[in-house]
């Protein structure tokens, strides 16, 4: 149990009270995150203690505030993580298919349906060991794995002289996993720094400096709606390059695809920021930019 001084505490550090959190629920959340991380033991007082001070605390207020239907919370939610959301989604499935996910996302997320009364929310599983823009982009990588994996079971059985024959679903312990992810971030490197410049400032702007089109546009000097076509674009030819670069190194189709399904959830070293840096005095240019033109 969770001494209620503690909670208060961490609830007033979290500013529940900004979404009219309930100093008994947030109480809840902390000790269900407590429970989970010290599973099959009984830790000291001193580092649950420890252990709660460290949680992303105004992120776990947030998804505790959401969980429970409560309107600011959910404005505050969308117009601050959405943007991030669908940059994950993006980054998963160059062609937009899985921004589908990201969207139907918010059903589950808002509790639509209800057990006993109480909505199942799938905030409840937050726990605010990490950021809450973290945990949304795991839940989409997964979502998205998940679904592919689907779509593979329900293709219908090749003809065993067929090419499809060849690919096979991704077998449950891979043990070729880490050279086929190592493989893959190299592909992915090396796309990256194939690009023009300017493909990769404007890549860097929105996905590393995590820019919005809006901005992104004023440092190009790119109407918004050319920035998100230009991405678009740029998506899709880094995929193409990966998928050349791995084929020409003697990968199969289910190889490749199994690469990208390893890189969505384990990217690993791969630095991103530092791949899609061409200058950060560049990416500076939108202070330059005339008040006018803002």
């Amino acid at each position: 149990m969770i001494d209620p001084a503690l909670a208060a505490r961490l609830h007033r550090q979290a500013n529940g009270a900004r979404w009219r959190l309930p100093v008994a629920r947030f109480a809840v959340a902390l000790e269900a995150s407590a429970r989970r991380a010290f599973a099959g033991r009984t830790p000291a007082r001193e580092e649950v203690d420890d252990y709660l001070a460290a949680l992303h605390l105004a992120d776990l207020a947030l998804a505790c505030a959401c969980a429970e239907g409560t309107e600011e919370a959910w404005e505050y939610f969308v117009s601050e993580h959405r943007p991030a959301l669908y940059r994950a989604a993006d980054a998963l499935a160059p062609a937009g298919a899985a921004r589908e996910l990201a969207d139907s996302l918010y059903g589950d997320l808002f509790g639509l349906a209800t057990r006993e009364g109480e909505r199942q929310s799938l905030f409840r599983y937050f726990h605010g060991r990490s950021s809450l823009s973290v945990w949304l982009r795991a839940v989409v990588a997964q979502r998205y794995v998940d679904r592919w994996r689907a779509d593979r079971r329900s293709e219908p059985v090749p003809e065993d002289d067929s090419p499809t024959a060849l690919a096979s679903p991704p077998p449950a312990i891979d043990p070729d996993r880490e050279q086929l992810l190592a493989r893959a971030r190299e592909a992915l490197a090396r796309a990256i720094a194939a690009l023009p410049p300017k493909d990769r400032l404007r890549l860097g702007c929105y996905y590393a400096d995590e820019l919005t089109l809006a901005q992104t546009g004023r440092v190009l000097r790119e109407h918004e709606a050319t920035v998100s076509r230009q991405l678009a674009r740029t998506r899709k030819t880094i995929r193409v390059d990966v998928e050349r670069r791995l084929r020409a190194a003697g990968l199969s189709d289910a190889e490749i695809a199994q690469g990208f399904e390893y890189i969505a959830t384990d990217a690993g070293a791969l630095d991103l920021a530092r791949l899609l840096d061409s200058g950060a005095s560049a990416r500076n240019q939108d202070a330059t930019v005339p008040y006018n033109e803002r």
